[in-house]
């Protein structure tokens, strides 16, 4: 009966965020500092992460096709065809919700335990929609475009990886990423990556939201905002994988 009552206060509060909705040129203000927030402040993480991620699995790639029966060109495409549907945007999405969504969390279930969330409220102001709405839209607006970047990142790392380890050429590795390139795997890494966004950010500020007492439970918020997110990631992957692979 827990799930069904959070489950049912999550939809509540996802309705909430629509109803009186603030000025259009504050939202706007809103929704460009949490876009430069989650954003700008995320490539530093995502480049380190993506680069390492493709030229790890360029290594192991390799190291498993030692036939040689086998073409190396197959190698670019294992690393660029993985890097496209899984490990670009479910990999760079987990860290993500450790990076953000314990960030938003901690940010709202701070406002209400110090009363800021209730003075908004106080004032006739929908804190929901005021305070949760930018950053869902800024998160599905700007994590698309992290994975884009991601992607680019996760093959250049395997290109660079396969020339200095002597593995294969660059000519060899684009051969084979060009042969097996289709558009709809890009379509798919971005719905993945729009649906990671809204479940990060939405749970995030969910869990921080509904926090009360002090610190400690700002705390436990946070962390719960994070292990729920990783979960339910991992399970729109295997849905959004079954239904339009």
């Amino acid at each position: 009966m827990s799930f069904f009552y959070h489950f049912g206060r999550y939809i509540l509060f996802i309705r909430g965020l629509f109803s009186k909705p603030e000025k259009f040129w504050v939202f706007k203000e809103r929704m460009f500092q949490e876009m430069q927030s989650i954003g700008v402040g995320s490539i530093g993480i995502v480049t380190i992460i993506s680069v390492f991620v493709g030229a790890v699995t360029t290594v192991q790639t390799a190291y498993q096709l030692v036939s040689g029966l086998v073409a190396k060109s197959i190698i670019g495409t294992i690393v660029s065809d993985s890097t496209m549907l899984e490990l670009a945007p479910t990999i760079t999405c987990l860290v993500l919700a450790g990076k953000i969504g314990s960030s938003i969390a901690s940010e709202i279930g701070t406002m209400r335990v110090t009363e800021q969330i209730d003075a908004l409220e106080i004032m006739g102001i929908n804190s929901a929609n005021y305070l949760v709405l930018p950053k869902i839209l800024a998160g599905m607006i700007v994590i698309p475009m992290l994975i884009i970047i991601a992607i680019f990142l996760g093959i250049s790392g395997g290109i660079i990886a396969g020339k200095m380890a002597g593995i294969l050429p660059v000519e060899e590795f684009m051969k084979g990423a060009r042969g097996s390139f289709k558009g709809f795997t890009v379509f798919f890494s971005c719905t993945k990556a729009v649906t990671f966004a809204f479940i990060i950010t939405s749970v995030s500020a969910f869990q921080g939201f509904y926090t009360y007492g002090g610190a400690l439970e700002v705390g436990q918020s946070s962390t719960k905002a994070v292990v729920y997110s990783a979960v339910l990631i991992l399970f729109s992957d295997y849905i959004l994988a079954q239904l339009l692979l």
